[in-house]
């Protein structure tokens, strides 16, 4: 599975956040905005990634991550000359996902919760069609809202309904199967001008290969697209992190648990930050695994 991080738009909501700095490379608490979609990725096995920005964005993304081989990844870059809707990146990035399923991901969105990698495999190992991810909200009205029945299956589609069908937002992350490319070429843009993800889902909605996991009780989903949502993201995750003495969204220690990279890599990236407390805890989490693998 291929994996592809839309950072686009010019985030106007966050000016004059973003009057010269892609949202995505704003500071969340301890780290930069785009770690935290691209750990979930991670989380799900996906080595090879794409991320999709504007054309004035990209090389601060390059500059941040480089082509990902120090934590184990592949990453590409690929331009969005003008935001034109969330499925448009299935038709910028066609040649990256090739003949392969592929996942999505928003770059302002911050997912969290207990055994995530094994919900996001567990998702990955039995698509067929579309897996969308729903989180329960009292104010649906503002979101796309998916209604399914007890085995999970998709039963109806609606974006910001007056009259909700259910609490159960679909959230920014979307696994699909290599008909997405296909589907997404024969969209027609709505009243926005926008290729509108929710027009694929409904595709697939049609097709009987809609399924949508529930992200309940003890997981965190958070859109940070405003002022407000992203200090509430940073206050979120600088209370789980001090309570808890574990950082969210730490690629480092990701790619060390996912296999991507050995203990003595990781306990390098953390010397090379050493300055901060961030690199001290790579450091201490490398310490602590490579004790374990000498141990066993």
């Amino acid at each position: 599975m291929k994996g592809v991080i839309l950072a686009g738009g010019s985030g106007t909501r966050l000016r004059p956040l973003t009057g010269t700095l892609s949202k995505q490379v704003l500071p969340v608490y301890d780290k930069p905005m785009i770690y935290y979609p691209l750990s979930v990725l991670m989380l799900a096995g996906i080595c090879d990634i794409q991320i999709i920005s504007g054309k004035d964005h990209l090389e601060m993304f390059r500059s941040l991550l480089g082509d990902g081989d120090r934590i184990g990844l592949d990453i590409s870059y690929a331009e969005q000359a003008e935001p034109r809707g969330i499925a448009e990146a299935f038709l910028i990035g066609k040649e990256h996902i090739g003949r392969d399923q592929v996942a999505l991901i928003l770059g302002d969105n911050v997912f969290h919760g207990p055994g995530f990698s094994s919900v996001l495999t567990a998702s990955a190992a039995r698509l067929d069609g579309c897996e969308l991810f729903g989180y329960p909200v009292k104010d649906a009205q503002r979101y796309g809202v998916a209604e399914i029945d007890d085995g999970g299956q998709v039963l109806s589609i609606e974006e910001k309904p007056r009259h909700p069908r259910s609490n159960l937002a679909v959230t920014g992350l979307y696994l699909y199967d290599n008909d997405v490319v296909e589907i997404a070429r024969t969209l027609r843009p709505s009243a926005r001008g926008e290729l509108e993800i929710t027009d694929v889902n409904k595709v697939y909605l049609e097709q009987g290969r809609a399924r949508l996991t529930e992200l309940g009780r003890g997981f965190a989903w958070l859109d940070m697209g405003t002022h407000d949502s992203l200090l509430q993201a940073g206050q979120y995750v600088q209370l789980l992190e001090q309570r808890q003495g574990e950082r969210i969204a730490c690629i480092e220690e990701i790619a060390l648990r996912m296999g991507f990279i050995s203990a003595e890599q990781c306990y390098e990236l953390g010397l090379e930050l050493r300055a901060s407390s961030y690199g001290d805890y790579l450091i201490d989490v490398a310490t602590r695994e490579a004790s374990a693998v000498t141990l066993t």
